[in-house]
């Protein structure tokens, strides 16, 4: 993922439409992520996603859902979904703890429905980081703990490596919309290790 500029318009959808602008007029591709845990593993999203990061609340759950979709609150007087990205991934759902919250991003929607709001339930936020793309990696196509189509690249951070999420597949409200027609318990795809 180095070379963004060569890459095909689907994987460009990963950044954001804004960035897809910038892409288009020759503009670099955006180096910021805000960065966040589940477990004891390091996440990021390009920042042009988030919309904003909220405190852990009560949520409304919503009957017959899949086991990732944790319930809807009300952004505002938006009802907004959320998704516990630890059972998205096809671990068990998140404890929920004092550093718990909810990162509310910007995706699209399923069948081109334009952008659609859903809350992120992670573990912790960590802080908004620079990324050179120099820094950036490839995604592995094998012997990672999620799906590998959910990667969009492997950062380095501070000599660490932080794990880019090609947030429009992780959140694909497509796919939501699949496990609720096979049932509220389907399984999640089969992680490859």
């Amino acid at each position: 993922m180095a070379n963004q500029a060569a890459a095909p318009a689907n994987n460009v959808v990963t950044y954001g439409s804004r960035a897809i602008a910038a892409l288009q007029s020759g503009a670099a591709l955006p180096s910021q992520y805000l960065t966040f845990m589940l477990a004891e593993e390091q996440f990021a999203v390009g920042i042009l996603h988030i919309k904003e990061i909220i405190e852990y609340g009560s949520l409304a759950t919503v009957p017959m859902m899949p086991a990732c979709v944790r319930g809807v609150i009300n952004l505002r007087g938006a009802v907004v979904p959320v998704m516990d990205l630890s059972a998205r991934f096809g671990r068990g759902p998140s404890a929920i703890t004092k550093r718990s919250c909810i990162v509310i991003v910007e995706v699209e929607g399923a069948g081109g429905e334009g952008k659609q709001v859903l809350g992120m339930l992670v573990d912790a936020v960590n802080a908004v980081v620079e990324i050179a793309a120099g820094d950036i990696e490839p995604a592995p196509s094998f012997g990672t703990r999620i799906r590998p189509d959910f990667i969009g690249g492997i950062g380095k951070v501070n000599g660490k490596f932080v794990i880019l999420m090609a947030i429009d597949r992780v959140l694909s409200t497509a796919e939501v919309v699949e496990m609720m027609r096979g049932g509220a318990d389907a399984a999640p795809a089969p992680l490859l290790s």
